[in-house]
C-alpha cells in the first residue's frame, strides 16, 4: 500500500511509503483521504502523526501523471485532490507532522493539514507550483496565509523558493526542529501525550480554534460557547473537576 495507517499508544500514523520521493499521485490522495476518514472513526485512535519516513516527507504531486491531464480533466480532479487534504485537516484529534527532507508542493499543502508540525533540521518546505505555470492546488494559498500570513506566503508562492527548517521555524511554517534521526520519535511523543488527554475536549478545541478563524468574532464566540457549555454533559468534565479538588490540578486520567 502506499498510505497505511498504523495504532500505537493510541497514536495513529498516517505513513506514505511511495519510493523514492512519496510523489503524491491520484491513488495516494484517495487512500489520504480513507485513512483520515478512519483515523477520525476508530476510538483507539486518538491522536495522529503524518509521516512520510526518515528521508522524505513528500516532494510533491506526481508531475508526469498531472502533466497528462488536461483542462477538464482537472476540472474534474481538483476537487478529489482538495477533498483528500481537508480529510486529513478535519480529523477530529490532534495531528502532528513529522517532516523529514522535502515537504515541497502537495508535500507542504499536506504539512498545512496538520495542527502542529515538527520539522527535521534537513528539512526543507516551499510551493513551487509557480515554477510550473501553476499554483498551489490543494489548499496551499488558503491555508499558507493563514498560517504565515498573507506577505510572507506570496513570498513563498509568487517566488516558489524553499526554505530550510531554521527559516521555517522563524516564519512560523513549522513550530519546532529536532535532529533529523528524531523526528518521528518527537512527533509520537507529542501526539502520545495528547492521546492521554479528555477526547471531546480536545475535539471542541480543535473544531472552535479552526471554525472560529473562518468567521468574524462574535460567531466564532458564539461556536466556542456551545462546545464550552456541551462539554458539561461529558464524564471527563466531570472526571477532570472531581481530581481538580480532589487532588490538584494536572492530575486527571482520562478514559
Amino acid at each position: 500500500m502506499t498510505v497505511t495507517l498504523e495504532v500505537s499508544e493510541g497514536v495513529g500514523t498516517i505513513r506514505l511509503d511511495r519510493p523514492p520521493m512519496n510523489a503524491l499521485d491520484v491513488a495516494v490522495q484517495d487512500r489520504l483521504r480513507e485513512l483520515a476518514e478512519e483515523a477520525g472513526r476508530r476510538d483507539d485512535v486518538r491522536a495522529v502523526v503524518l509521516y512520510g519516513g526518515e528521508k522524505v516527507f513528500a516532494a510533491g504531486a506526481d508531475i508526469k501523471e498531472m502533466q497528462a491531464m488536461d483542462h477538464a480533466a482537472m476540472v474534474v480532479r481538483s476537487r478529489g485532490l482538495q477533498d483528500s487534504f481537508t480529510a486529513v485537516a478535519r480529523i477530529p484529534k490532534p495531528v502532528v507532522a513529522a517532516v523529514t527532507g522535502y515537504a515541497l508542493g502537495g508535500g507542504c499543502e499536506l504539512a498545512l493539514c496538520a495542527d502542529f508540525r515538527i520539522a527535521g533540521e534537513n528539512a526543507k518546505l516551499g510551493q513551487p507550483e509557480i515554477l510550473l505555470g501553476l499554483i498551489p492546488g490543494a489548499g496551499g494559498t488558503q491555508r499558507l496565509s493563514r498560517l504565515i500570513g498573507p506577505s510572507r506566503a506570496k513570498d513563498l508562492i509568487f517566488t516558489g523558493r524553499q526554505v530550510k527548517a531554521p527559516e521555517a521555524l522563524a516564519m512560523g511554517l513549522v513550530d519546532r526542529v529536532v535532529p533529523a534521526d528524531e523526528v518521528y520519535e518527537a512527533a509520537h511523543a507529542w501526539a502520545a501525550r495528547l492521546a492521554q488527554g479528555p477526547a471531546i475536549a480536545l475535539r471542541a478545541a480543535k473544531e472552535s480554534i479552526d471554525a472560529g478563524l473562518e468567521t468574524d468574532l462574535d460567531t466564532g464566540l458564539a461556536i466556542e460557547r456551545t462546545w464550552f457549555a456541551g462539554l458539561f454533559a461529558t464524564e471527563d468534565r466531570e472526571r477532570g473537576m472531581r481530581s481538580f479538588v480532589d487532588e490538584g490540578p494536572g492530575k486527571a486520567k482520562f478514559l
